[in-house]
């Protein structure tokens, strides 16, 4: 996997949430009593919920030291504040005592932690969920793309409470106009995308149209009634979660999460890195890491995973604009026909699909 995050930055802060929904997640893996997860770690969130799910072991693992450094904060979080604190800290709740927040947490930190974040200050004081790249080229679309398209009551109007025809009519009648298609088909092309959200190497491997890709799954979503409790959205078009927060910020897991925190491990490298110090997981949370990798690397650490994983096993993973199937290329995988069914709706509509393959033997 190396080979295709050559020329990758991996200094600063580029998700400050994970933007795979966590309910679907938990859901399709099943995590039971004496389970051993290997997490992409991401900014943590989803590694967290995992622990709500009874495992032996979960090891939160990424390349990038600085999403370690947020997955540590947030641990630390959890440690040393009650519920609504960290609330207050992260960003979720208005708070002007976030600094004063983090020198009380600041000693559950390591120390090369701690130290990065004294030197982050500011970013700490303004909410660490606002600050990864992802989180601010969504502000930019919100403060300066959507007020040219949409007031803030249309906004609110969106995620009103209706029924399914009438916020399909809402959207064709009042979302869709032409300024909202061609403003967001240009902020969410290849090259504003590359420059301001993702990395530019992560697309290497797409081959279709971006903008035109976005814009559909935005209009199907909005046109759903699941918009309306959508966080993911809210966040997105409002600046923050309104309704309801991610599955590890609920208060029902709050104090689950807190007691196993022992459970969690963070892990610096590459996923197949992990497999030497952390042997045997049967589950597995890969997020959308196939998505930059070209057919023969994802044949490659397929095959790696299989090897290593601990029969039966479970393989869960999304695809955004690039179709990798683990069961295509791993003769000991198969996908779950009724993966989809029953399966809550996916908050992260952006995404082509969610895939759930298994592992019986090797």
């Amino acid at each position: 996997m190396a080979k295709a995050l050559d020329n990758v930055r991996h200094d600063y802060l580029r998700y400050a949430n994970c933007w795979e929904d966590a309910d679907v997640l938990l859901q399709a893996l099943e995590v039971q009593k004496g389970d051993r997860v290997l997490s992409i770690a991401s900014a943590g969130d989803n590694s967290l919920s995992m622990l709500c799910s009874d495992p032996q072991l979960v090891v939160a693992v990424d390349i990038n030291p600085a999403q370690l450094h947020l997955v540590h904060l947030k641990i630390a979080s959890f440690k040393a504040l009650n519920y609504e604190e960290m609330l207050a800290f992260l960003g979720f709740k208005k708070s002007s005592r976030r600094l004063e927040i983090f020198q009380k947490l600041k000693v559950e930190l390591p120390l090369e932690c701690a130290r990065y974040w004294e030197d982050r200050q500011e970013s700490l004081q303004a909410g660490i969920i606002y600050q990864g790249k992802f989180e601010r080229y969504f502000k930019i679309f919100r403060t300066k793309i959507l007020p040219f398209i949409h007031s803030k009551a249309k906004i609110q109007t969106l995620f009103k409470t209706k029924s399914a025809q009438e916020q399909q009519e809402f959207c064709e009648r009042t979302w869709f106009k032409w300024s909202w298609v061609f403003l967001f088909k240009l902020f969410f092309s290849r090259p504003v995308m590359g420059a301001l959200g993702r990395d530019p190497k992560f697309l290497n491997e797409v081959e279709v149209r971006v903008s035109e890709f976005i814009l559909s799954k935005a209009k199907r979503h909005l046109s759903s009634v699941h918009c309306q409790t959508n966080y993911f959205l809210q966040f997105i078009l409002l600046g923050h979660f309104q309704s309801q927060v991610p599955h590890y910020a609920r208060p029902e897991n709050f104090e689950l999460i807190k007691s196993r925190l022992d459970r969690l491990q963070v892990f610096q490298g590459l996923a197949e890195d992990a497999f030497q110090k952390y042997p045997d997981f049967n589950k597995f949370n890969l997020s959308n890491i196939f998505e930059y990798m070209n057919p023969g690397l994802f044949r490659e650490v397929s095959e790696s995973m299989v090897e290593h994983c601990q029969p039966p096993a479970r393989f869960a993973y999304w695809n955004l604009m690039v179709p990798r199937k683990m069961h295509e290329v791993h003769q000991n995988l198969e996908a779950d026909p009724d993966y989809g069914k029953g399966l809550a709706e996916d908050c992260g509509f952006f995404y082509l699909d969610f895939n759930l393959s298994h592992c019986h033997g090797k």
